[in-house]
C-alpha cells in the first residue's frame, strides 16, 4: 500500500513560485491549545527546502517567534544564500501576512563517502506491543496529539504532579498510525515531543512552549515505530533544556534533537 508523503500528512503545498510554499494552519497540524505545533513547523519547513533545493536535509534548527493560530495560512519562503557542489545552505521564514511565525536554518546535501559509523547506542527497553499507551492529555480529537501514537518504554511519562524529580530519562516508542513514510520532517514532527519529559523529570505539572527546536539527521530508513530516548538536562529559572535520540525499530540512529522551552506550571487537567 502506497505511503503517505510527510506533505500530505502536513498539508504542505507549492506555489507558482518554487521558493514559496504554504501550510493550512488546520487543527490536524495544531496542539489541543489552538496553535500550531512546533514540530510541524519546522517539519513543513525542512520539507519546503528539500523539494526546492533537491537535497535532504542535514541539520536544521527552529527559532519560535510567535503562534499560528487555525484557521490561517503560513507561507514559507525559501531563502538559499549559498549552493555549492555537495551542501546547500538554506534558511525559511514562515509568517501568516506580516507576522513572521518561524525562521528555520539549514544545511541540506549528501557526499559520496564511504567511512560511516555509529558509537551511540540504544536504550534496552521492551518492545512496543510491550509497553503501555500513553495517556493523552487532551480528550479533544482531530488535533496533532491524535495522530502520534506513544508508548512509554521507560520512565515517567505525561502529567506528575506528586513532587518528587525522577532521573530526567523518559524512552518512548512512537508512530504515526496513518502510514507515512519515515522522513526527515516527520521526525521533527516526532522530535517535539521532547518538552513533554519535562514533569517527569520535575514532578510537578509542568509544559513546555519551545523555544528552539534542532534536529540532526543521521540516516533515514524504513521503520513503523521511532524508539525516543529523552533527557532532560535541566530547568532554571523558568527555563528547560533537553535532548531526543531517535532510534528506528532495528537500532539505527535515525537523527539526534535538542531543545530549550518556556516552563508554564498546569495547574488543572484539560477538560476538553
Amino acid at each position: 500500500m502506497p505511503q503517505k508523503t510527510a506533505e500530505e500528512f502536513l498539508g504542505l503545498k507549492p506555489t507558482h513560485n518554487p521558493h514559496r510554499w504554504i501550510l493550512p494552519v488546520v487543527d490536524a497540524v495544531a496542539t489541543p491549545g489552538n496553535f500550531l505545533f512546533g514540530g510541524c513547523g519546522l517539519a513543513a519547513a525542512i520539507s519546503a527546502m528539500e523539494q526546492t533545493c533537491g537535497r535532504p536535509a542535514v541539520w536544521a534548527t527552529a527559532q519560535y517567534l510567535s503562534y499560528a493560530r487555525p484557521p490561517s495560512i503560513m507561507d514559507l519562503d525559501v531563502i538559499v544564500p549559498v549552493s555549492g557542489k555537495s551542501s546547500t545552505q538554506a534558511r525559511v521564514v514562515g509568517h501568516v501576512g506580516d507576522t513572521e511565525i518561524l525562521t528555520v536554518n539549514a544545511a541540506l546535501g549528501s557526499r559520496d563517502m564511504e567511512l560511516s559509523g555509529q558509537w551511540a547506542t540504544p536504550p534496552d527497553v521492551a518492545r512496543p506491543d510491550d509497553c503501555d499507551p500513553v495517556p493523552r492529555w487532551s480528550k479533544r480529537e482531530g488535533f496533532i496529539d491524535s495522530r502520534v501514537e506513544l508508548r512509554v518504554a521507560r520512565g515517567r511519562w505525561g502529567m506528575h504532579d506528586d513532587g518528587t524529580p525522577g532521573d530526567g530519562r523518559a524512552v518512548l516508542w512512537a508512530r504515526i498510525p496513518e502510514g507515512v513514510e519515515m522522513t526527515a520532517p516527520m521526525l521533527a514532527v516526532i522530535a517535539d515531543k521532547m518538552p513533554a519529559g519535562f514533569s517527569g523529570a520535575l514532578g510537578h505539572r509542568v509544559g513546555g512552549n519551545s523555544l528552539d527546536n534542532t534536529i540532526r539527521i543521521h540516516q533515514i530508513r524504513p521503520t513503523e515505530w521511532v524508539l525516543c530516548d529523552i533527557q532532560v538536562h535541566a530547568v532554571h529559572a523558568g527555563y528547560g533544556h533537553g535532548r531526543m535520540h531517535l532510534w528506528s525499530d532495528d537500532g539505527v540512529l535515525l537523527a539526534t534533537a535538542s531543545q530549550s522551552a518556556i516552563m508554564r506550571i498546569h495547574n488543572e487537567t484539560p477538560k476538553g
